[in-house]
């Protein structure tokens, strides 16, 4: 019998009309019909999982490929795939997993507790659910988030932040680390693009960033943020300036931000690479707005961490090798004292 799933109701007993509210879609499924991500479907009035034990793919990696430049820096992370999402991105570079291409064949099975087992053989300090998106297996993480925990093990997700607010209530006392994407600040964009709003984006990023003083004794999860540009779409001045005021003002100003480079993918095969100067001046306009940390991805760069008060040079990264910290004691600089967003263990 395949595993029920959470945050769902019976919208209609007599034709066991169900409604999903796992994330912003709310999806409305009758018998036999699965939810738009597929990992749900409703067996005779029940809504059961499909994507449980089942995984794409699992990988080592440098945590600093999530991105994550401030959570455990220079560490390995026991990265897993999975198959689904709640979004329709036009330029989506794991459509194959996010479109659920893959045949059954391809499919792995494996348990929490193996998952967690080969992340401490891997020497992995964490593991994070990613390559596809993470919400869709929420049950799935929990059970292995829990048993990660009890081996000291930390929790990631990088997500599209579309989780429904009862569903991101649990997931942050489980998760350790996000990586949200902020596609943009134009709800157009994310209608169209997407297939998704942008308000449930920041009403999730503003959650996830407040809840880390009111979780675990101050310790809850730690937050950084992705913005994919994409030539002209989401690049203009004005966008990016919006997009950092929301991040001074509604977050903090030493959330870390992530400027990446776009290139052809999926459905946008036609659109150029985003030049460079367009990243640049994204970073200029961070800066200007007062975001202490600003990296550009998918670009050869300084990707090193400053600290923002004295500048004293804290991580060197070349690539994803990383090293460094020693400029960091108790979450704060050794040069000048100013409190630092770092998670080192």
């Amino acid at each position: 019998m395949l595993e029920e799933a959470q945050f769902y109701e019976v919208l209609d007993k007599d034709s066991k009309l169900l409604q999903c509210n796992l994330c912003g879609k709310h999806c409305k499924i009758l018998p036999k019909h699965f939810g738009f991500c597929k990992s749900r479907k409703n067996v005779n009035g029940e809504l059961r999982l499909q994507n449980y034990p089942k995984i794409a793919s699992y990988h080592r990696d440098p945590i600093e490929k999530k991105p994550l430049y401030h959570f455990l820096p220079s560490s390995k992370t026991f990265s897993i795939g999975g198959f689904g999402c709640n979004f329709t991105c036009l330029n989506c570079q794991n459509y194959m997993l996010a479109r659920n291409s893959y045949e059954l064949t391809n499919t792995i099975k494996i348990m929490p507790e193996r998952i967690v087992k080969t992340a401490i053989d891997e020497k992995c300090r964490s593991i994070s659910w990613t390559y596809n998106e993470p919400t869709l297996y929420f049950e799935f993480a929990r059970e292995t988030a829990l048993i990660a925990h009890e081996k000291n093990l930390k929790n990631v997700f990088v997500s599209n932040g579309y989780m429904s607010e009862e569903a991101l209530a649990e997931m942050v006392k489980f998760i350790d680390a996000f990586n949200i994407d902020l596609k943009s600040m134009d709800n157009k964009f994310y209608k169209e693009i997407c297939g998704g709003s942008l308000d449930l984006v920041l009403d999730n990023l503003k959650t996830v960033y407040h809840t880390r003083n009111e979780l675990n004794d101050g310790h809850g999860p730690h937050l950084e943020i992705t913005t994919l540009l994409i030539g002209d779409l989401n690049t203009s001045s004005d966008e990016i300036r919006s997009l950092c005021d929301f991040i001074v003002c509604e977050l903090g100003r030493e959330v870390p931000i992530h400027f990446s480079r776009f290139f052809p993918q999926y459905k946008m095969q036609d659109m150029p690479a985003t030049p460079i100067e367009k990243l640049e001046r994204a970073r200029e306009i961070a800066v200007d707005a007062g975001i202490e940390y600003v990296y550009l991805g998918n670009v050869a760069t300084d990707s090193n961490s400053y600290c923002p008060n004295c500048g004293e040079k804290l991580i060197s990264r070349n690539g994803y090798f990383t090293q460094g910290e020693k400029k960091i004691k108790d979450g704060h600089c050794l040069s000048c004292g100013h409190k630092l967003n770092f998670i080192l263990r």
